[in-house]
């Protein structure tokens, strides 16, 4: 069987122990966490955001211990700068334009290109990798797993408020990002060759200058022998970052199975998908979603049960059964989103849905020294 590496990059908030406003400190971080995680600790595009990434992990009980070690590092560096981080994928009232842009050429490029779309752009994702046999098999990966984007970003749900508002959404993440060019659900590619000449053009003519500007939410790697799974929230807790990897990996391997059988699976139209997406966005784990075979609407719950049953045959194999599983705690406890969402219904205070967010990012991670 193929090894399904796993890759995984959370996107930090930086927030001030006083205001619980993000705050542009990334550089202090990095500085204090030069010792230990200068191989793990990446800027983004504001200085209010870290990005923070494992090496390749073997199994998801890898990716869990190397997680729990760095982010133990992480709040720890934090602390001892008298900062605190946080998952979300937004902050609840922070204001973009109070965020300063990292001075990297890169960052620099990309607000040239794209002004406000590129400054508005204060959001925090969680992307996980998975490796593939090769990117002939990603791509047919890549177009088979879009069916299930939406199921899975419905439990990564994290983003309620922005800009100090309730925006009616459980993901407003993604209404932001969607404002970014090539971003969404990829399209069908019938081959690599067609999914390289996509590339190649854009190269071309200009559009792009490599194949990272394409910011999809499912992509075959430019360049690593990965697909890339970026639709997701940060989330809270690692249980949750833990259980939304064991998923992808699962649907990774469950699909090649299929492929090395010569099963197909049904494909969908983009124009369809999006309709799931949007409703994920919308009301999380609380949507209907459309079961497109049985042109229904169907409860969310009973689509989770069906993708749990769809991998059930490779979960003991990778050896993922118990963190896959944990996404009936989250529909029990509420995503990100909801549990966001309740602390400001009993407090009316955006300040203490920000205290829960830290708690919650430091959730059975000690303060204590660090594993080495």
């Amino acid at each position: 069987m193929h090894q399904f590496t796993i890759g995984i990059e959370e996107e930090y908030q930086i927030i001030d122990v006083e205001s619980r406003d993000l705050v542009s400190h990334v550089s202090k971080i990095i500085e204090g966490g030069k010792a230990v995680l200068s191989e793990n600790l990446k800027h983004e595009m504001h200085e209010s955001m870290i990005e923070m990434e494992t090496g390749i992990c073997q199994n998801i009980q890898e990716a869990r211990a190397e997680l729990t070690n760095l982010r133990r590092h992480l709040i720890n560096i934090a602390h001892e700068q008298g900062l605190r981080v946080s998952g979300g994928g937004t902050h609840p009232f922070s204001h973009w334009s109070d965020n300063n842009i990292t001075q990297g050429e890169r960052y620099i490029k990309i607000v040239d290109d794209m002004g406000d779309v590129a400054r508005e752009n204060l959001i925090f994702g969680l992307h996980v990798h998975i490796g593939i046999p090769n990117r002939e098999e990603g791509v047919r990966i890549q177009n088979v797993m879009r069916y299930f984007l939406p199921h899975v970003y419905a439990l990564s749900t994290n983003s309620p408020f922005w800009i100090g508002r309730y925006t009616g959404f459980k993901s407003y993440r993604q209404e932001i990002f969607v404002k970014f060019p090539r971003t969404g659900i990829p399209s069908y590619f019938n081959s690599l060759a067609e999914f390289d000449s996509y590339v190649d053009l854009l190269v071309k003519t200009g559009t792009i200058d490599n194949a990272k500007k394409i910011w999809w939410d499912l992509r075959v790697h430019p360049f690593y022998p990965t697909i890339e799974f970026r639709i997701c929230d940060m989330p809270l807790r690692i249980d949750e970052t833990v259980c939304l990897a064991a998923i992808m990996q699962s649907l990774v391997a469950k699909i090649y199975k299929l492929h090395q059988q010569n099963l197909s699976f049904r494909s969908y139209r983009r124009l369809l998908l999006n309709e799931n997406k949007w409703r994920a966005s919308k009301s999380g784990i609380e949507a209907h979603l459309i079961d497109f075979g049985k042109e229904e609407s169907v409860p969310y719950p009973h689509l989770l049960k069906e993708l749990l049953e769809f991998i059930d045959d490779v979960v003991d194999d990778l050896g993922c059964r118990h963190e896959v599983e944990y996404a009936w705690k989250i529909l029990e406890n509420g995503t990100g989103a909801d549990r966001q969402l309740q602390i400001f219904k009993e407090t009316g205070d955006l300040t203490k849905v920000v205290d829960y967010m830290i708690s919650e990012t430091e959730y059975g991670i000690t303060h204590g020294e660090p594993a080495s």
